[in-house]
Order: structure tokens, then C-alpha cells, then sequence
């Protein structure tokens, strides 16, 4: 390759100095013809701009209340004007003014409506963000619990809504620049389904675990039953849920698989109604069975800590009469449930005792009769 002369290197270098000066000069005169206007419109889209901003600023202070909760109605409206741009405000601002100052060519003019349009796409997004995220924290807050796994959803959906937002607003903006996007959409359908089937049993999952902590079948502490299972619930997560059983052992369940089952749920109880059946003797006296629903009555009613509902002679039975006695232990711990019964039922237990009743019990009486006699027989003992 051959090396270029001096003489080449000083012409070429001359012809960019006088290029640089034309430039230069262009620039000049175009600068003494406009420099005024521009300079002008400059300013006021920057006054322009301030004003929108401090509007935007005691626009939130207005609406704005601090003594209510972030989730309130104002306080939303309060956040979403806070979440207005400043680089959106920047763009009205030059569209606000300039075409009072500058004459706009028409790939000027093209510019600004083309910039104006991605910048309020993006625009209603955040505003959209601002307000799902609002709509969830309001649901949220009337969902009590394990406050962490609640967090942890919250911040699950919050993602996945935020990604559907943008990538809505970012398929709205190539429609509107002239891009074909139906094979975008059809790819983010096919995509979407595809992860959907490999990522199933997850999803299912998820979904379960929201359900739980949404709908609050239980909460952390509950003691349940489902299946031929049973324990109290240590933690509920949104994959799985851990139950520690009566044996000890902690026993994880996964969400979906927990919720095909029907859940008992032995914490909500306000009470814990008991009914027994005590069978009596047909030899009992008329006048002691007659009188012991209410000795049954008084027994449980001076028991604190249950409420009496009925006791009545409920059967004639094969070998007993049958008494049935209904009360409520008004308390939901079962420790506490089987003392008061025992309590209760040691009382009748007693009471038998002094009044000389006795507990019936299967038995069977046979009764045998004289067997026939012969006619010769008969006669005999006709004539004796």
C-alpha cells in the first residue's frame, strides 16, 4: 500500500479546516438569524417547565392527606400525579411552545409528535403501575396474618403486573411507529403458553398459596384436619404449606394439593358442642327417672365454662333407657373440652352412686318354659 504524499496530507487537511469554517460560518448565520427566537423559546420552555413542575408539587400537597392510610382515594390520586415524568413534563413544555417561537419543518414537527406519543405511552404506564400497586395494597390490608408471605405476594403480583403493563405499552408504541406486531404478539402467546405448561404444577401452586392468604381459609396457629391428616399450621407459603402434626413430625404440603381437600378448621370454633348418651336400668324407679333431667341440669350448669342446652329420655332402647344430654364448652382448646367432659361426666357418675342408679349394660334374659306333656299324662294328673 502506498504512502500518501505530504503534499496530499496538507490538501486534505485544508479541505477539512474550509469545510469546519463553512460549517462554522452556516452556523453563524444562522445563529445571527434565529439565535434571538430560539434563545427566547429556550427560556420560556424552561419557565415552562419549572411552573409545570412546582403545579405537579402543590397539586400533591392538595389532594394529599396524612391522616388518612396510603390507600385512601386522595392519597391515590396524590400518587399518581407525583408519578407524572419530568422528562414528559419537559417534552409538553417544547410542544407548548415552540411553535409560537419557531417556524417547524415538517421532520421537525414529525419528531415531536413521534417522541410525544412513545413519552405519554410510557406515561399512562407508570400512572397504570401507580394504581395497581394502590389497588393491591388496599386489598392486602383487609388480609390479616403471616404479614411476610403476604409482602412476598403482593411483591409476586406487583412484578408480573408492571411486566404486563410495559410490555403492553411497548407493543402500543411499535403499532404506532408502523411495525407490524402481530407476529410479536402471537410469539409472546406462544411463549406465554409454553411456560404456562412446562411451569404448570408451579403456577398451580401459586395461584393456591394467594388463594390462601387472600381468602384466609386459616392462618398461622390454626389447628386443622384435612384428608386423614391433621396438625397446626406453622407456616403458609405461596408454593407450600408446613403443619406440624400431633406426633411432631413437620409435614409440608403443596398449596393446590392442600386445597382439593375439605379443611376443618378447629380454631374458628367459638365452641365445642358435646352430646352423650347415658342408658339407666327399665328397673329404675318412675319417680328417679322422672326427676333426673334436671339433677343432669343442675350438674352441668354449675360447671363454669359450659352452657347447658337440653337433657331429655330420648329412646326406649333393647336394654337400657336412654337419656341424651347436649351442652357447649365454651372455649375452642381441646385440652380444655376434654377436662370439662370428663368433669361433667365424673358429676353424673356420682350422682348415680347417691341416688342407687345403675348404668344398663347389654344383657339377655331367657325365659324357658314347662315343655308339653303326653295325653296319658295329662290324665293322670287330671285324676289326681
Amino acid at each position: 500500500m502506498e504512502e500518501a504524499q505530504p503534499a496530499e496530507v496538507l490538501e486534505g487537511a485544508g479541505e477539512a479546516v474550509r469545510d469546519l469554517g463553512a460549517t462554522a460560518g452556516g452556523f453563524a448565520a444562522w445563529l445571527r438569524d434565529n439565535g434571538v427566537e430560539w434563545a427566547l423559546a429556550l427560556g420560556i420552555i424552561a419557565g415552562v417547565f419549572l411552573l409545570l413542575r412546582l403545579a405537579r408539587a402543590a397539586l400533591c400537597r392538595v389532594i394529599s392527606d396524612r391522616n388518612k392510610p396510603a390507600t385512601a382515594f386522595r392519597n391515590i390520586v396524590a400518587d399518581v400525579v407525583r408519578a407524572t415524568n419530568s422528562a414528559f413534563l419537559l417534552l409538553v413544555s417544547v410542544i407548548l411552545v415552540t411553535p409560537f417561537f419557531v417556524v417547524l419543518t415538517e421532520w421537525l414537527s414529525e419528531g415531536l409528535q413521534t417522541a410525544f406519543m412513545i413519552f405519554f405511552t410510557f406515561q399512562i404506564a407508570f400512572w397504570a403501575r401507580v394504581v395497581v400497586k394502590a389497588l393491591l395494597a388496599r386489598v392486602s390490608e383487609k388480609h390479616s396474618g403471616d404479614e411476610s408471605t403476604l409482602a412476598n405476594a403482593m411483591a409476586l403480583i406487583v412484578v408480573f403486573a408492571n411486566v404486563v403493563i410495559f410490555a403492553i405499552a411497548i407493543v402500543v408504541i411499535l403499532d404506532n411507529l408502523g411495525m407490524d406486531v402481530t407476529g410479536l404478539i402471537a410469539g409472546l402467546g406462544v411463549g406465554g403458553i409454553a411456560i404456562g405448561l412446562a411451569a404448570q404444577s408451579l403456577f398451580e401452586d401459586l395461584f393456591a398459596g394467594l388463594s390462601i392468604i387472600l381468602d384466609k381459609p386459616f392462618v398461622r396457629g390454626d389447628f386443622i384436619i384435612f384428608g386423614d391428616k391433621m396438625g397446626s399450621v406453622e407456616k403458609v407459603g405461596l408454593k407450600s404449606t408446613r403443619i406440624r402434626t400431633l406426633s411432631g413430625q413437620q409435614l409440608t404440603v403443596n398449596n393446590s394439593k392442600l386445597l382439593d381437600n375439605e379443611i376443618n378448621n378447629y380454631r374458628r370454633m367459638a365452641e365445642r358442642r358435646i352430646v352423650t348418651r347415658v342408658g339407666v336400668l327399665y328397673s329404675t324407679p318412675h319417680e328417679k327417672l322422672k326427676t333426673l333431667p334436671g339433677q343432669i341440669r343442675q350438674i352441668v350448669e354449675n360447671t363454669e365454662g359450659v352452657r347447658f342446652d337440653r337433657c331429655h329420655l330420648a329412646a326406649f332402647a333393647d336394654f337400657s333407657i336412654v337419656f341424651e344430654l347436649v351442652f357447649y364448652v365454651l372455649s375452642r382448646d381441646y385440652n380444655e373440652y376434654m377436662d370439662y367432659q370428663q368433669s361433667i361426666f365424673l358429676d353424673i357418675h356420682s350422682l348415680f352412686e347417691r341416688e342407687d342408679i345403675e348404668f344398663a349394660f347389654p344383657t339377655q334374659t331367657i325365659h324357658i318354659g314347662s315343655t308339653p306333656q303326653s295325653g296319658q299324662d295329662q290324665a293322670s294328673l287330671a285324676a289326681q
